[in-house]
């Protein structure tokens, strides 16, 4: 046994978590490796060539490394697991007129649990990942902060995170930059890792067309929600839609609709089919309601808290108050923020640490 101990990684066959793995094994820690195999898009009925961190070349690709670094490597079918609970929910909440973020969920309620798991049944203590994020121990807490690259930080998706998850979790990318890890892949003759290109989509719909996916896992939904009405805020009927779950907050492009200004999609209206447009001032928003929250630097939230709050992971993030009432978050911004969107994630930040987030449940348009 390592004198620093043994760790299960998460390994995608990409080069975060491969430079992950090169460093966790100079470090001296015993690694262990596992590529978990979340979906198979042939199943949903695309088109699109399987690619990303789910296909044979990058699963190859994990198992290639963990030979030539001398450690052992499983892979990891959760594909059951991933599809009763990520996609499902997927699906079910753009049918709700949400907009949902997967990959909070997956972190939170299948990658971690699963890596717990086997970790347990491989006796390893730790459980590692190729994320750019830092965590520390502070007042008995695990703390998340902010990756060293702005560019690259996703702490915004593992706000909900346990701390008897966090206890046992490292992340051996935290002292680095994106630049750095580039650079170490080719000074270790790893060059094609360094030209590997990433990926941004929804790993289940690597097309980045989620509308075909709905489309393809529901049976007869565009017959079901085809033209609706797009109404303007006071109710008056603009023109017909394609169907409700096609849209998100905020959408201008492909609304195929002409009033003689730029529209936008303000709410979205499951039970009634209808779509409610605006213009672009019409989406600044001061205040939501959230739900769902989980904290991590602190047990405990005092009333009306300071922090800066992001609503999308590429938000720069916005000045807000948060106070807690009957299990809920009420944020009220210091200024107006644009296309607050019900099912996406709050994260709220205190400097670079992650204080927690929920799910936003519901906007307070401006002037309605």
């Amino acid at each position: 046994m390592s004198k620093k101990g043994k760790v299960l990684l998460a390994m995608s066959g990409g080069i975060d978590s491969s430079i992950a793995a090169l460093l966790l094994h100079e470090q001296g820690y015993e690694v262990v490796g596992i590529t978990m195999k979340t979906w198979d898009y042939a199943s949903s009925g695309g088109s699109s060539k399987e690619t990303g961190c789910c296909s044979l070349d990058s699963i190859n690709d994990a198992r290639m490394l963990a030979v030539n670094l001398g450690f052992p490597h499983f892979i990891l079918d959760i594909r059951q697991e991933f599809g009763n609970y990520i996609i499902d929910n997927f699906v079910d909440e753009y049918l709700a007129g949400r907009t949902p973020n997967p990959c909070v969920l997956c972190n939170t309620h299948i990658k971690w649990e699963a890596l717990l798991k086997r970790a347990d049944m491989l006796d390893c203590e730790f459980i590692a990942t190729g994320h750019y994020a830092r965590i520390r121990e502070e007042n008995n807490r695990h703390v998340i902060s902010k990756g060293l690259d702005t560019n690259k930080d996703q702490s915004y998706v593992l706000w909900g995170l346990t701390q008897e998850s966090l206890k046992r979790t490292i992340f051996p990318l935290q002292d680095f930059r994106k630049s750095e890890i580039k650079q170490m892949a080719i000074d270790n003759g790893y060059v094609d890792l360094a030209s590997k290109s990433e990926s941004y989509e929804i790993c289940f719909v690597p097309d980045n067309d989620y509308r075909g996916f709905l489309k393809r896992k529901v049976e007869g939904l565009e017959a079901r929600v085809d033209g609706g009405d797009f109404v303007d805020r006071t109710g008056k009927v603009l023109g017909k839609h394609k169907g409700f779950p096609f849209y998100t907050i905020g959408q201008r492009k492909g609304l195929e609709i002409a009033v003689g200004e730029p529209l936008h999609v303000l709410e979205i209206v499951p039970e009634t089919n209808t779509v409610v447009l605006g213009t672009k001032e019409d989406l600044e928003q001061q205040q939501m309601t959230v739900g769902k929250f989980n904290l991590i630097k602190y047990a405990s939230l005092p009333d009306n808290f300071e922090t800066l709050t992001k609503i999308r992971y590429k938000d720069p993030g916005s000045m807000a108050t948060v106070s807690h009432k009957d299990n809920k978050l009420n944020v009220l911004f210091h200024n107006p923020v644009s296309a607050i969107a019900p099912g996406q994630s709050a994260v709220f930040y205190e400097g670079d640490d992650l204080v927690g987030g929920g799910i936003i449940e519901r906007q307070f348009p401006l002037g309605f």
